[in-house]
């Protein structure tokens, strides 16, 4: 007959095994070590915007992750070096988001409003990604209510003036 001891040591082994064999394979960009951003200003219509820059794909992972809430004059644009279907998600979030799309012209091809974070475990679980209606070069996120509060629609225009 097999003892508890028995049974429970060949467990814990392999959930050691495993743990170890998870964190070796997270690759080192996408560890949660500190990452600066940098910054720089953007214009929507006539709302000016200071930006968090995410321009890498280490800083695209990290992206606003642990961050507080941010005041509506500030947010994080991603860049791409390539037009593409880009996807977000609200993977330890702590507040709720609104997105913008842009292209490379700098207009709107897709808007989400009001993405809730992903927090708990079962949220976390069931944590999906938003995916844009058209290919996209830069990606604006900012504090959620920022849409309504400065009336951004389809027909509003991104301007760059530095990142």
């Amino acid at each position: 007959m097999t003892t508890r001891t028995q049974a429970l040591v060949p467990i814990a082994i392999a959930a050691i095994i495993i743990g170890i064999v998870g964190i070796l394979s997270i690759p080192s960009d996408s560890k949660l070590e500190s990452v600066e951003f940098p910054r720089g200003t953007i214009k929507i219509d006539d709302t000016v915007i200071e930006v968090q820059v995410a321009d890498t794909e280490p800083r695209r992972i990290r992206g606003l992750m642990f961050q507080d809430p941010l005041p509506y004059d500030q947010g994080m644009i991603f860049v791409f070096n390539d037009s593409g279907i880009y996807s977000l998600w609200m993977l330890n979030m702590q507040f709720s988001l609104d997105m913008i799309w842009f292209d490379q012209d700098g207009s709107i091809v897709h808007i989400e409003k009001n993405i809730s974070p992903c927090k708990t475990p079962t949220e976390i679980m069931a944590c999906q990604s938003i995916v844009p209606s058209g290919e996209a070069m830069y990606i604006l996120e900012v504090t959620s209510g920022f849409i309504d509060k400065y009336d951004i629609t389809k027909d509003s225009k991104l301007e760059i003036i530095s990142i």
